[in-house]
């Protein structure tokens, strides 16, 4: 089993940043690729970004390109998503996602483990 767990949220200012960390505990040694999703109320929950392994191979949704980056440490089991020049539509409950197999994905349903997310607020 691997538990998420995430920090960094907090209320900012549009065109401010914040700094999303995840500490990864457990049979960390089995995850693969990872990624950052988010959800607001009545809404499903989307794909934000995705980072494999290494690091080297990223994916993020068109609407963050340019202001987000993923990122990872695996020596100390975190996954990092720093977001810059935020903006009120990046409001939302953001979660960590990790899987154990299979390449980078965009899909919920492809990732096992989840944190229990930490909230966002920007204010225009």
């Amino acid at each position: 089993q691997v538990q998420l767990v995430e920090s960094g949220g907090g209320l900012v200012q549009a065109g401010g940043s914040l700094r999303l960390s995840c500490a990864a505990s457990g049979r960390t040694s089995s995850l693969y690729s990872m990624g950052w999703f988010r959800q607001v109320p009545g809404k499903e929950r989307e794909f934000v970004a995705a980072s494999s392994w290494t690091g080297y191979t990223t994916d993020y949704e068109d609407s963050v390109k340019g202001r987000f980056t993923i990122s990872r440490d695996n020596a100390n089991n975190r996954l990092y998503l720093q977001m810059n020049n935020l903006k009120a539509e990046d409001t939302a409950v953001y979660y960590c996602a990790g899987r154990t197999q299979g390449w980078i994905s965009r899909s919920v349903r492809e990732y096992p483990y989840w944190g229990q997310g930490t909230q966002v607020n920007v204010s225009s």
